[in-house]
């Protein structure tokens, strides 16, 4: 992620205007582009976690981070994932998490990992969709925002993505879309 890019990731988020997408993450909402920039700033250019500007259609419309990298283990985890609402729903942003998946199990890594709020639903639909299988909940993992937060835990093994790459590869084919952008198969 490039400093630079993060006026116009403030007004895409800003696209959601009661801040929803804002609720299972450690930070924001913010009241403003520079608090989201100052927010932002020190998460950017280090080792780990190492975030990820998410484009689309030219434009910067979310953020993913890799993070607990852990060479030794080659074990690696996504997060930080935050979508605004043009990223929502949309092929984009399965191929965003498709090519995290790919460039991790490419360089090595026999683990990826995706933990989020066990009461986010749509994070927890998420992970499901995208081939990772569940691992267990922990309990009071830790603590955010005024609250507990219980910890789903999901996983793809570098034995499983081959058949995970096939499976997001058919699902992103442009032809499993029809004129209006519309899946032919779900994933």
């Amino acid at each position: 992620m490039a400093r630079g890019d993060l006026p116009a990731l403030f007004d895409a988020f800003a696209e959601d205007r009661d801040g929803e997408g804002w609720t299972y993450l450690p930070h924001g909402p913010f009241d403003g582009a520079e608090d989201f920039a100052a927010d932002m700033a020190p998460r950017i250019g280090g080792d780990d976690p190492i975030f990820f500007t998410i484009r689309a259609e030219g434009r910067p419309v979310g953020h993913a981070a890799y993070l607990r990298i852990d060479p030794g283990s080659a074990a690696v985890e996504v997060g930080f994932i935050h979508y605004a609402p043009a990223l929502q729903r949309r092929p984009a942003a399965t191929e965003a998490m498709a090519l995290m998946m790919a460039r991790a199990f490419e360089t090595g890594y026999r683990r990826y990992e995706w933990k989020c709020d066990a009461l986010n639903a749509p994070s927890r639909r998420a992970a499901e969709r995208l081939g990772f299988t569940y691992e267990g909940t922990f309990r009071q993992a830790t603590h955010y925002k005024g609250r507990n937060r219980d910890t789903a835990w999901f996983s793809i093994l570098d034995r499983e993505w081959p058949a995970r790459r096939v499976r997001l590869a058919a699902w992103l084919d442009p032809a499993n879309f029809d004129a209006e952008g519309r899946q032919r198969a779900r994933l």
